[in-house]
Formats: structure tokens, sequence, C-alpha cells
């Protein structure tokens, strides 16, 4: 059986295709085709031969956005932010507190597709959750619900919201207790939720043939793939990917611990950061903005970020330079954040596998890697954690296709990133 995986982006569409057992048969790649995303799937179908199933993922219109309605802003509201996230969510708004007449015009505005809506720990203070329930039902936001706090208050919450005819999905506490955080259910329902009421609603296709092939949201497959890979590594320690986008930079981690605070929320096991300001094109400026603001040494000229054409492509031997420092700077400064929030889960043997994912690392020779790899070596903050990684680069997207395949497929094919 021929399965071809599909990475449906706003710019590309990339194919893989694969046997059955995982071996790996070809890629090929269609700019998307945003009036009719079969165009340009059928365009990588043709290119490969033929498949004989398609299983994608997609984050072209946007992907899920999604907001976030809490308690309190560091723990509930934290506690959903950071579910959304290992969904594979754009989250858009964020909310902590009662809701009031400005706080639903700001939800209004943010025009998520989902709202997740959470707070209090099973059997706790249920006023808040119930408050906000009641007013979304009062307000015209019509969006579907993912209904994840206080398990005891939700009858009450579900009452509430039931009397407007919207799709409300119930599950478990996205916070059962303090320090516990439950994401598995809510991701769940975010994922059911993207595929049954979202992907229709953006209008990529007319027919249902699309929906069909859609398994989830791109950033929910490859954190399921990094997941994967580091349960293949299990004894060689935590796996950390950076992915280097025209407009964002995204750090995913799989580790082996959690780790225990009572008065916070725990990290998952497998974690996604979004860094929205720092990217190769539509986000350069924000890379030297943060290079300069962090104090690492950034020979890009500001002026040249600021005015940074989305189609732009280096010419000269100093353009390329550029290029290759932006998305070295980018990844340092976005492993950064990651890693500050959960370096002391990485244990004594610090990350195994660093995979280094995103276009500028795939082009052959690039200086990228290699300015990559000499920043990580001198920085005080990743050097600690990345001494002892083996570092790769996924040039060939299997990481996306790893998490849409059957277990024992995937693991065949994750061993083209190991070897």
């Amino acid at each position: 059986m021929r399965l071809l995986c599909v990475d449906i982006g706003s710019t590309w569409t990339k194919g893989l295709l694969v046997d059955e057992s995982g071996e790996l048969l070809g890629t090929a790649q269609h700019r998307t085709t945003l009036d009719e995303v079969l165009t340009g799937i059928d365009a990588v179908v043709d290119e490969l031969g033929g498949a004989d199933e398609v299983l994608a993922c997609s984050s072209a219109g946007g992907g899920l956005r999604l907001a976030v309605v809490g308690q309190e802003k560091l723990i509930s509201a934290e506690a959903g932010y950071r579910v959304a996230l290992s969904a594979g969510a754009k989250v858009v708004h964020n909310h902590a507190g009662k809701l009031n007449a400005a706080g639903i015009g700001r939800l209004r505005l943010s025009t998520p597709d989902v709202l997740l809506l959470v707070g209090g720990t099973d059997g706790g203070d249920d006023r808040i959750l119930l408050h906000n329930a009641q007013r979304l039902a009062r307000a015209r936001f019509r969006g579907p619900i993912v209904l994840a706090g206080n398990v005891e208050a939700q009858p009450q919450a579900l009452e509430a919201l039931a009397t407007t005819k919207r799709t409300v999905v119930p599950c478990a506490n996205v916070l059962p207790e303090l320090g516990e955080l439950c994401a598995d259910p809510a991701r769940d329902a975010l994922r059911g939720v993207f595929l049954k009421h979202v992907i229709g609603g953006k209008r990529l296709s007319r027919g249902t043939r699309f929906r069909s092939m859609v398994r989830t949201v791109t950033p929910d497959a490859v954190l399921t793939g990094v997941a994967r890979l580091a349960d293949r590594l299990q004894d060689t320690g935590s796996v950390l990917v950076v992915d280097v986008g025209g407009a964002t930079t995204d750090v995913y981690s799989a580790v082996s611990t959690v780790e225990e605070n009572r008065d916070s929320v725990a990290l998952p096991a497998d974690r996604r950061t979004v860094e929205g300001d720092l990217g190769m094109r539509w986000s350069a400026r924000g890379v030297v903005a943060e290079a300069a603001a962090e104090r690492l040494p950034c020979s890009v000229p500001a002026e040249f970020a600021e005015g940074l054409d989305p189609a732009w492509l280096p010419a000269t031997e100093e353009e390329h330079g550029w290029e290759a420092e932006i998305a070295a700077l980018a990844a340092v400064i976005a492993m950064r954040r990651h890693v500050r929030q959960v370096s002391a889960r990485f244990g004594p043997q610090g990350v195994g596998l660093l995979v280094v994912s995103g276009g500028v690392y795939r082009q052959p020779g690039t200086a990228a890697l290699g300015q990559l790899s000499a920043r990580i070596a001198t920085d005080p903050v990743l050097r600690p954690i990345l001494s002892k990684a083996t570092v790769v680069v996924d040039r060939e997207y299997v990481l996306g296709p790893a998490g849409l395949l059957p277990a024992a497929a995937a693991s065949t094919l994750l061993d083209r990133v190991i070897s």
C-alpha cells in the first residue's frame, strides 16, 4: 500500500510517500493552491505516481485559531494555553477572570475558530467558570466551545451554554489538581472539533474529499512525531526540535519526566512553544531587535531586516550570510525561551538529539547550520543543555508524517532522522 502524507501550508504543499512499512518512496512539493487546495494536493500525488491513501495535516488558512478563557492568569488560563499549544493551535486570545462586555469585545476581535473554556480544579471554586459560561451564552460568539474546567461544575456550565444551540464538547479538566496538567482529553477534543467543525469553514476546498484526508493541524502532527522520536531514543536523552519559518519559529521538546509544583501548572511531557516575533521574512526585524535586547552579536543591518519582502531571495554572498545569521539567531532565541521553561526537566543527560528544520537549513551548501552550531557552542543558556546533543537536519520533512502514520510505519520513517 502506498501512503502519501501531505502537509498543506499557506505557501507550500509538501508530500512524502511511503509504503505500509514506512519505507520512503519519494517526496514532492507544489505551491499551495488556496482557492482549491485539492489542485495542489493532486499535483503532488501525480508527481509521485499515485497513492492508495492520503493522510493530511494542514496549517493553511491560519490553522486552528483558538481563544482560551480561564480563571486565574497564572494557573487555569496558563494551563489552557499550554494545552492549546500542545494541540497545535494558534492562540489568538487568552483571557483570565470574569468576562465582561470589554472582554467579550476583545474575544470577538480575535476571531477564534474555537474557544477553550477552563477554570478551577475538580471540586474547587466554580464561580468564575459558571459566570463565564453564562456570559458566553448571552454573547454573540457562535464558535464551538471545548469545556475543560472543573468537572463538578460542568453540568451547570453545559446547561447554560446549551440554550445557544452551539457546539459544546465537554472533556476532562485540564487542571484537575494544582500542579497537575491533564492535556490529552482536551487535545483530543480540540482535534475533533477542528476536523468536524473548523476545517470545512476555512473554504480551502469546495468538496468533501479534502476534509476526509485531513487528520489534524500540522503542529499537532509534528509534536506527535517528536514524541515518537523521543520514544525511539529513550536511552540517549531528550529530543529538542527547532523549526524556523518565514513568520514564526516553533520549538518542540519531548522529555520523560514531569516536574512537581503544587503552586503552579506542571508542563506536559511533550511541549511546544511558538515565537510569533521570530522568523526569516515577515518577522526578521523581530529577530534583529530581540538579538539586540539579549545582547547577542548581530551583523544584520536593522534597516535590511525592517524592509525584508516575504518573497525575497538572497543574491549576493553578503545577503546569504545575513540570511544564515537571521536563521541562527531566530533558532537560538526561540530555543532560549523554550529551555528557560523546561531546562530542569531535561535531566543530567541534557538533550540527546537536536533536530533543525526550516527551508534555509535544508539547502545544500548553506552556512546556516554552521552558524547555528557555533552560536550554541558559546551560548550560556543553551551550551549546558545541548553540549552532548547530536545535531541533525530534518531534510525530508519526516516529523509531520511521523505523526500521521501508524506507529510501526512512523518508527521506520524516523530512522531516517536518527541515521
